[in-house]
């Protein structure tokens, strides 16, 4: 069983930065498929970024250029950097784990979730 735990979310003002962490308990965190995704109030859950074990990467238009996902295998640890936050960008954000590389922008290809960290950002 593979338990996540994001920390690093809070408070900031528009156009601030801020970086969320999440470790993995897992012992083959390098083979795995790491996402983040966000809830805001009222919305869906939404995809945000993606890091493959190959280092390869991919995000939501809605961020591109904000933010940036990196990942430290050593450490069982991925990290989303954010950048120039607007409101909208508020949310609690998760961080998820596959086992599988297909369709890396579905909820549902991945096995293992975090509990989530907030982010609010004021305008």
């Amino acid at each position: 069983q593979v338990q996540l735990v994001e920390s690093g979310g809070g408070l900031v003002q528009a156009g601030g930065s801020l970086r969320v962490s999440c470790v993995s308990s897992g012992r083959t965190f390098s083979a795995y498929l790491m996402g983040w995704f966000r809830q805001a109030p009222g919305k869906e859950r939404e995809f945000v970024a993606v890091s493959w074990s190959n280092g390869n990467r991919a995000y939501a238009n809605s961020v591109k250029g904000r933010f940036t996902i990196s990942r430290d295998n050593a450490k069982n640890t991925v990290y989303l950097q954010m950048n120039s936050l607007k409101p909208e960008d508020t949310a609690v954000y998760y961080c998820a784990a596959a086992l599988r590389y297909d369709a890396p922008t579905r909820g549902a290809t991945y096995n293992y979730w975090g509990q989530g960290t907030q982010v609010t950002v004021s305008s």
